[in-house]
């Protein structure tokens, strides 16, 4: 190797000193091995990292060829000569692979074979410089691998879709979970933009590019929200998107991960509906044991003012002044009357008397009693025709259901409009679908055109003392009436508004099984014959009162103040001949107990039970007759003359047979 000349001159180094100095710079390279090769390739300089990186001393490695530092693999295939030719002709060579140590230990190298050639250019060896590439080799194979292991993490995921987006929403990669959710190939989707899978609605209103916005501002956006998949079909899904920034801090694209939780969601919309729907029962449950407890006192209460006020009134028919103070007292106690059946429609204790009928025969009854609570203002429309199947449900609890949508109806059309009671019948099969209806069933739509109710509003009209009316205008009882006719019929209400554009309820009521009872068939029994009657009732009050309604029917009465009594008052001997008893009594005899202890002692003995407890009234069912508090003159003139009938037959046939007697007397003598 032949030094480029020096200048002289000041600070110049001494003749030889140049090559000393350049050979002390090359030994002290510790970390790269620097030696010289002849134009054959034999070692012809080794420098201290040479040593350290392979191993040889220089007198143990000078003179031999190059490729002694090559795997038997690598010499097979003529590399090192490959790279000397490469080198003479291109002027250098550079080359990555595997090198032997003394010892026999590979190692990975980075190699650079420089030319070198004297002042006239011709070729006089080369300088070899190598570096041990192993570590970082190493660490790039780590990280190849686990770039490797983190694709294929990805890739097999199949619950997530998980892919990237350019800065702008483009999508640049997609994993099989992607595919598998959304139903788009990668080569479908890649390249575009991630808007869509949006709804029309979300795309209209900006959300994707809101998205990517908030995510790149807050490091993070996550959502809940309809996807669209390639096929058009909707799912719910949960997303999050996170941004990606180059160690500058150039936003480079995002993450975005989405998860299709539509199962999810349905499941915690089903969970929400079962405690909603057990909340309901148990708010039922509750009101419907206040409601339970407070009836028989309150209705007792009510039995005393109503029944106090028909006797008064009667008493006082020639003063017409007096007369309407003691109707508006009855009109009172029947409104408290109306309250309490409210209360106990809706929590399903209000005792029913189903029974099947037409609905097409009551028509004219219905129209005439819906047209007295409209203003001449509103229209009323019926339709129901003679099609119509036979329904079973009690009539009058029927009739005040629909009375209560009538009302609600004329209050949403202050103005004017039209009420139309529409029936149709259905055959309804729920199978699958929560509290659905199964089997054969008219419904009763009783539609509106009024100003109809908010979204808001509409998933509490049905519950008990709601209402958005002023406070001398409605008692929120109206609708949770029909609801819970509805229900304890055996069928369902539901409702559809839309504001400004009226309402529509409907009322489902199951088709009869057995024919309809024809109207006029139950005919209403006259005055009852005076009869000897035996009155139980615990409440003096309340006894007070029926006691004076009895005799104004021409009764005479004897009055028991306990079940035990009453008992006792029918065996002394003295003649009975109806017992009238209250249900609900303190004592170790209640009304059914005494009713059934007196079947069995005095089986030729009626028995008229009456009650303002519902539940009281349901667990006997049809076992005796009852009348419900707080009753009428007239409701309690029709329920003796039931049982009196046939002592009153008897009575007129004996007295048949005594007229015939005493004619035949008359006749011998």
């Amino acid at each position: 190797m032949t030094p480029r000349k020096r200048r002289g001159g000041a600070g110049a180094l001494a003749p030889g000193a140049y090559e000393r100095t350049l050979e002390y710079l090359v030994d002290a390279v510790s970390d790269h091995a620097i030696y010289m090769l002849d134009v054959n390739g034999l070692v012809s300089s080794w420098n201290t990292g040479a040593w350290r990186l392979k191993g040889y001393e220089a007198h143990e490695i000078e003179g031999r060829h190059f490729s002694e530092f090559f795997t038997r693999e690598d010499r097979a295939a003529g590399l090192p000569s490959q790279i000397l030719a490469t080198a003479a002709e291109a002027g250098s060579s550079v080359s990555e692979g595997w090198r032997l140590r003394k010892d026999g230990k590979r190692f990975w190298v980075r190699g650079t074979v420089h030319a070198v050639r004297d002042e006239t250019g011709e070729l006089i060896g080369f300088a070899k410089i190598t570096r041990d590439m192993t570590a970082e080799r190493e660490a790039q194979q780590a990280l190849a691998e686990s770039e490797r292991r983190f694709r294929m993490l990805v890739e097999g995921v199949t619950d997530y879709a998980i892919f990237m987006l350019d800065p702008n929403g483009m999508v640049t990669n997609w994993n099989r979970g992607a595919e598998r959710i959304k139903g788009y190939a990668a080569g479908e989707i890649v390249g575009q933009h991630f808007s869509l899978f949006y709804t029309d609605e979300d795309r209209v209103r900006g959300a994707p590019a809101n998205a990517l916005r908030e995510a790149a501002r807050h490091g993070r956006f996550e959502v809940e929200g309809w996807r669209v998949r390639k096929d058009g079909n909707l799912f719910w899904a949960s997303v999050i998107i996170d941004p990606i920034y180059e160690t500058d801090g150039t936003l480079v694209g995002f993450a975005k991960i989405t998860r299709d939780i539509t199962e999810k969601r349905q499941a915690q919309l089903d969970l929400q509906r079962a405690h909603e729907q057990l909340a309901q029962s148990q708010k039922l449950e509750a009101l419907g044991k206040l409601t339970g407890g407070v009836a028989h006192d309150f209705n007792n209460l009510l039995m005393v003012v109503s029944g106090q006020a028909q006797l008064l009134k009667r008493r006082l028919a020639d003063d017409a002044r007096s007369v309407r103070a003691v109707e508006a007292i009855e009109a009172s106690a029947r409104r408290g009357e109306e309250l309490t059946r409210a209360l106990l429609s809706f929590s399903r204790r209000q005792r029913l008397h189903p029974a099947p009928f037409a609905l097409a025969e009551r028509s004219a009854g219905l129209r005439e009693l819906l047209s007295a609570s409209l203003p001449s203002s509103i229209a009323l429309t019926l339709e129901l025709s003679e099609e119509l199947w036979p329904v079973v449900a009690d009539v009058g609890e029927l009739e005040l259901s629909l009375l209560n949508l009538a009302v609600n109806a004329r209050d949403a059309m202050p103005n004017g409009g039209t009420l139309r009671l529409v029936g149709r019948n259905l055959t309804l099969d729920g199978a699958g679908e929560e509290d659905a209806l199964n089997g054969d069933f008219v419904a009763i739509a009783v539609e509106d055109d009024g100003s109809g109710i908010a979204p808001d509003i509409l998933p509490k009209i049905f519950d008990p003392f709601f209402t958005t009316k002023d406070v001398d205008k409605g008692t929120g009882l109206g609708l949770s009436q029909v609801f819970g006719f509805a229900r304890q019929s055996g069928g369902r209400l539901s409702v559809e508004s839309e504001l400004g554009a009226g309402s529509r309820f409907t009322l489902y009521l199951p088709r009869a099984t057995t024919a309809a009872t024809p109207d006029g068939e139950d005919e209403t029994p006259g005055q009852a014959v005076s009869a000897r009657i035996l009155l139980v009732e615990d409440n003096p009050e309340v006894a007070d009162v029926a006691v004076r309604m009895l005799e104004e029917l021409g009764h005479q009465v004897r009055v028991a103040t306990t079940g035990s009594a009453g008992l006792k008052a029918l065996m002394s001997g003295e003649p009975v001949d109806l017992v009238f008893s209250d249900i609900v009594m303190a004592g170790d005899l209640d009304g059914v107990t005494l009713a059934r202890s007196i079947r069995e002692v005095a089986p030729g003995v009626p028995i008229l039970l009456a009650t303002g407890y519902s539940e009281a009234a349901a667990r006997i069912g049809e076992e005796f007759p009852i009348l419900r508090k707080p009753y009428r003159l007239a409701d309690l003139n029709r329920g003796l003359a039931r049982l009196l009938a046939p002592r009153q037959a008897a009575l007129v046939d004996l007295e048949v047979a005594r007229a015939e007697r005493r004619l035949r007397r008359e006749t011998r003598d």
